[in-house]
């Protein structure tokens, strides 16, 4: 009997497939290769902060605890395997790394299914594994990339979990392990006396519009609260009701290690104001969001409309409730007022840029502070600079005189385009200069009522006011702007709506007597754009009157291009016009345009010139001290000046750096007067 077998030996096309198969069990497990510089920072900060990906210490804490399979298809259940390996002391000499995969599992979780609860357990986590209240060793190394992932594991999780506005009554919460109960700040927190609403996260929102973001990194929350102002407040001076305070909010429990691993937690919430955290010594680094609470405070109470509004209508201030004069914080005795006054068509907020820089500096920070004037642009100038002078006085007698604190008596004044014409009407000996410049005859030969020849009086005979120590002209038409000149300017003049108040004694001065109409004082020429003619006669007046000797004179000048200075403007303003000898120093910024508030040549000059103002009357230099060798370095151009230029003692040969090889960028402002 033949027994046939059915064995057949391989197609040939078979035997290729076979030998990969064979020899593939001989192949390198392991194996290396290069990447780039990008892939390699992404992986080694991989984390679920930044995607749906683990960072390496979790994936490697849940494989070692063979839970990697149960959290793919599980999460929670693996989320409560692991928490209750970590309370039974499972790899105890890797508790730091537990908690840490504890907190960023429950943030992925969290973020998948939105859930309040799981955002809070991943906070109080990371908290845990930062241990701020432990003892030194106990801490992760500031060098482990998990600290600042943690913080901001920490940070963020409360932010969802709190919401907004935030809540900071007493609270109790059931977490996916257990409870907690959080506590409300305690003492209630007061921000320099006034009570705090509207507390809102500020880690989500994202700043344009504003050249430099500034924030204090640290741990906790950084969010902004409106101050609760009292009617008697609300007067000509005052913190701005729009303002957000910048606060760090920070949940924190004892013996955190121990506690969280617990079913029942006891928490508080605690508020801290940014300034008290310079005067802190050895605490856990806050975190704030500085230039965000400053562009929501500017986002919500500004209305941009009003800078057109306050051109065209003289009466805006007068008609309504506006302040004049604000403030971003309460005056604190021994902080010199810098008070900013903006140009035409413009506003308080033009100012930003150079207020948010300014702020960074904690010489500046603790020694100045910052109010704004704002005023209908549109009025004759002199009746602006007598509100600026009213509203001046109101405030130094509100927190009691020079007497009570003589930082009031140190007053900087800071104009841009007509506000420096404003400034200036505050820091001369007019006389009777401006007036007979003006008008042939004397004010008191003039047929006018005893009130508006005191409105005459005031607006146009000034002195200097005894609070004010120097004053910062910018972009200033000091011989008034060609701009102004043209008639379309004129026509545009015609249609502002002054004041009564101005339509009333104008319509006097021109009745009191018939030969005074040759003047044409007809309303529409003594308004500002007029008046920043340079056929003006008020303008010509103006200019010949210098700054009283004893306030200190700057001017910070603006041009386009590189062109000889006898042939530059900014676009608004010619050098020409801007220029004035009798000052203590004179900057030209190249290639900036008249909206120069936020060019950093620009900015640096107003710190050098307020650190220089400490320098001369406390005789201390501070330790970030700026003087004239550095804004020549950024590419400034200084102009000898008839005054005395005061800085701090250096080497002589300056040599000023190329304007070819620094070209600040022009804002894109308004390019207004």
């Amino acid at each position: 009997m033949r027994v046939i077998s059915s064995f057949r030996f391989p197609s040939r096309s078979f035997l290729p497939l076979a030998v990969v198969a064979l020899l593939s069990g001989c192949a390198a497990p392991i194996s290396i290769s290069q990447q780039s510089l990008k892939h390699t920072y992404i992986e080694r900060n991989r984390s679920a902060l930044s995607g749906s990906a683990l960072s390496n210490t979790t994936h490697t804490i849940l494989q070692r605890q063979n839970l990697l399979s149960l959290w793919r298809s599980h999460p929670t259940q693996a989320i409560a395997a692991l928490r209750t390996m970590t309370q039974n002391h499972f790899y105890a000499q890797t508790l730091p790394d537990q908690l840490f995969a504890l907190s960023e599992l429950s943030y992925q979780r969290a973020r998948k299914q939105n859930d309040r609860a799981l955002f809070m357990a991943a906070a109080l986590y990371a908290y845990a594994y930062l241990n701020p209240t432990g003892t030194e060793a106990d801490r992760p190394s500031p060098y482990d990339r998990h600290f600042r992932q943690a913080c901001d594991i920490y940070m963020l999780g409360l932010t969802e979990a709190l919401g907004a506005p935030i809540v900071l009554t007493p609270q109790q919460w059931t977490l996916p392990f257990g409870s907690l109960t959080l506590s409300e700040p305690f003492p209630h927190y007061r921000w320099f006396g006034h009570d705090l609403t509207d507390l809102r996260p500020l880690a989500r929102l994202k700043v344009s519009g504003i050249q430099n973001v500034y924030s204090h990194m640290g741990l906790g929350e950084p969010v902004a609260a409106l101050p609760h102002l009292t009617e008697q407040e609300a007067k000509s001076f005052q913190v701005s009701d729009r303002l957000r305070v910048p606060l760090n909010l920070l949940l924190t429990f004892d013996t955190p290690r121990q506690q969280v691993l617990k079913n029942r937690l006891q928490a508080q919430l605690k508020l801290t104001a940014i300034e008290e955290t310079s005067a802190a010594q050895n605490q856990t680094p806050l975190q704030y969001d500085q230039t965000a609470a400053r562009a929501l405070s500017l986002t919500e109470g500004m209305d941009w409309s009003a800078e057109y509004k306050g051109f065209l209508d003289g009466r805006l201030f007068d008609q309504s409730s506006r302040p004049q004069l604000i403030t971003i914080e309460p005056h604190r005795s021994g902080h010199r007022p810098v008070v900013l006054v903006h140009g035409t068509a413009s506003s308080a907020a033009r100012w930003a840029d150079m207020v948010n820089d300014l702020l960074e500096d904690p010489n500046i920070r603790n020694h100045y502070e910052f109010w704004f004037f704002s005023y209908a642009t549109g009025n004759p100038i002199p009746y602006s600079a007598l509100q600026l002078r009213k509203s001046l006085d109101d405030a130094v007698k509100h927190f009691g005189g020079m007497q009570s604190d003589p930082a009031l008596g140190k007053i900087t004044l800071i104009g841009h385009s007509q506000g420096g014409l404003l400034i200036k009407l505050l820091a001369v000996h007019a006389q009777d200069k401006l007036w007979n410049g003006m008008v042939s005859r004397p004010l008191e030969s003039l047929n006018l009522s005893a009130q508006n020849k005191t409105l005459l009086q005031d607006a146009l005979f000034p002195e200097p006011m005894p609070s004010v120590k120097s004053v910062v002209f910018i972009s200033t038409p000091q011989h008034g702007s060609y701009i102004a000149g043209f008639s379309i300017a004129h026509m545009v003049g015609r249609m502002v709506t002054f004041p009564l108040t101005v339509t009333e004694v104008t319509k006097a001065v021109l009745t009191s007597d018939p030969t005074i109409r040759r003047l044409n004082m007809r309303p529409w020429r003594v308004g500002s754009v007029y008046g920043m003619s340079p056929r003006s006669s008020f303008i010509k007046s103006l200019a010949t009157i210098p700054v009283a000797q004893d306030i200190d004179a700057h001017s910070i000048i603006p041009v386009l291009g590189n062109n000889a200075l006898a042939k530059s403007d900014d676009g608004v303003v010619s050098y020409k016009s801007a220029h004035i000898e009798d000052v203590n120093s004179e900057l030209v910024v190249r290639h900036s345009s008249h909206s120069t508030q936020s060019n950093p040549i620009t900015i640096s000059e107003v710190r050098r010139i307020l650190l220089q103002q400490l320098h001369d009357d406390d005789h201390a230099t501070p330790d970030d001290f700026v003087t004239k060798r550095d804004i020549m370095t950024l590419g400034g151009e200084y102009i000898p000046t008839q005054r005395p230029f005061h800085d701090k003692p250096e080497p002589p040969a300056l040599t000023p750096l190329s304007p070819a090889g620094v070209s600040a960028p022009a804002h894109a402002g308004a390019q207004t007067p």
